[in-house]
């Protein structure tokens, strides 16, 4: 499947996820009167351990509420958040993404198949505290091939740098299983991986209110590969980058 039709399946899951009704505390009134539609331009390694990159675009719509503390959270492509209990700084929920593929043909190093990609359903808890955010999750693929699960820690710091930027700042690492680690990193008869922690990251996100109704977000990553990852022959490179950067207009659906 084309990268664009997947990440376009990924926002068509966040509508519909966002439509979903819930019954926990301090959940907004899901069906309100809020949404903004958008598009983003979204680059990223053509593979995990890859040298080069791939570009995407593509539309989307969804709640107007969506943010680090909204009722969706929206992490990544894999980690879509939808936040149905909070009480306190506790946060609770499940999630869902999408987690990209591998042509084994982009591979140069060694020859290896390829790997497809699906959709991946979760959970994850969260601590806030002031203007940090302790968080673990779990993504599982449960379509396309097998690539089983990740845990995922991470430290998140919130700021408003001025009323029209709010930039949120991520520090964290990825503890992936046998299965994940097979799929993305071996090489049969050569090389075979164990289940651990795959790599540590960096990021940032910054939303800038343009006007009432137009916002501008920005996103980027600093991903290393570290262990059994890093040591692949598939690897190219374990210095992995990512970014994005989208454009969203706010309006209400009655009007």
């Amino acid at each position: 499947m084309p990268a664009l039709a997947r990440v376009s399946i990924c926002a068509a899951g966040l509508v519909v996820l966002a439509a979903t009704p819930a019954g926990a505390q301090s959940t907004p009134d899901l069906l309100g009167n809020r949404w903004q539609v958008g598009g983003l331009v979204y680059v990223s390694p053509s593979f995990e351990g890859s040298k080069s990159y791939d570009a995407i675009a593509f539309p989307f719509i969804a709640p107007g509420d969506v943010g680090n503390e909204g009722f969706v959270q929206i992490k990544g492509a894999d980690d879509v958040r939808l936040r149905l209990f909070h009480d306190g700084g506790f946060e609770f929920g499940p999630l869902a993404g999408y987690r990209f593929g591998r042509d084994g043909d982009d591979v140069t190093n060694v020859a290896v198949g390829d790997v497809d990609g699906g959709l991946v359903l979760g959970g994850f808890a969260t601590y806030r505290t002031g203007p940090l955010a302790f968080s673990v999750s779990y993504h599982h693929q449960v379509t396309g091939d097998d690539t089983g699960g990740l845990v995922r820690f991470s430290v998140e710091h919130t700021s408003r740098l001025s009323p029209a930027v709010n930039l949120t700042a991520s520090v964290g690492t990825d503890y992936a299983s046998e299965e994940y680690m097979t799929a993305f990193f071996a090489v049969p008869g050569v090389f075979a991986p164990d289940a651990g922690f795959k790599d540590v990251f960096v990021g940032a996100t910054a939303t800038v209110d343009l006007s009432d109704r137009w916002s501008l977000h920005l996103l980027g990553r600093y991903s290393r590969l570290i262990g059994d990852a890093a040591d692949s022959p598939i690897v190219e490179t374990a210095n992995q980058l990512y970014g994005g950067l989208a454009l969203s207009y706010k309006f209400n659906w009655n009007r």
